[in-house]
């Protein structure tokens, strides 16, 4: 794969770029802090605009890798931080790239991460030469596997108990796409 960092990507209704300390009040208040959001992750709601600005400060740290890539969601309209996607691993030998993401509940079900993951998708495949992109939910959480699967993800089977989140133990979904079927 020939990384590229993280490069400002843009829809028709969206900016995918870096984090900014300015984010901060964003993130909390659109997204970090609410537990709906927060209820399929592995991280707890953020208690305060602080915290979230210390874990911003660690990502912008980690941008000077070009194996780095974790975009804040933009709305255009509003120039609202929204919610934020990122590569959560990457597996080198089988140039495999996992995504996750998560969104603003009251941004949720207007087709804002499927468009944020459909041109991180295309960024992956064209630009870095991505071979496969996969991403997971918990089988509890099937609104995340309905953008998986209008992103063209392909079903592939699910991890019996295999998994944990802030619900405990999960079976866990498992959805990829190929290079070759994008």
């Amino acid at each position: 794969m020939n990384h590229k960092g993280t490069k400002k990507l843009e829809t028709e209704r969206l900016v995918l770029r870096e984090f900014k300390l300015s984010d901060a009040l964003n993130m909390y208040n659109n997204w970090a802090s609410n537990p709906n959001v927060t209820k399929f992750l592995i991280w707890e709601p953020y208690k305060s605009v602080e915290d979230v600005e210390e874990y911003i400060k660690t990502v912008i740290n980690e941008y000077e890798k070009l194996d780095k890539y974790d975009w804040v969601i933009v709305e255009k309209s509003s120039g609202q931080a929204i919610g934020n996607i990122s590569v959560v691993k990457i597996n080198e030998p089988t140039s495999c790239m996992k995504i996750g993401y998560c969104l603003g509940e009251k941004f949720w079900h207007n087709g804002i991460m499927t468009e944020a993951f459909m041109r991180v998708i295309k960024f992956l495949f064209e630009e870095v030469g991505c071979n496969r992109i996969e991403a997971t939910h918990d089988v509890s959480n099937p609104n995340s596997g309905k953008v998986m699967e209008k992103c063209g993800l392909k079903y592939e089977g699910t991890l019996r108990q295999s998994s944990v989140n802030n619900q405990g133990v999960y079976d866990c979904v498992v959805r990829s796409i190929l290079k070759s079927e994008y």
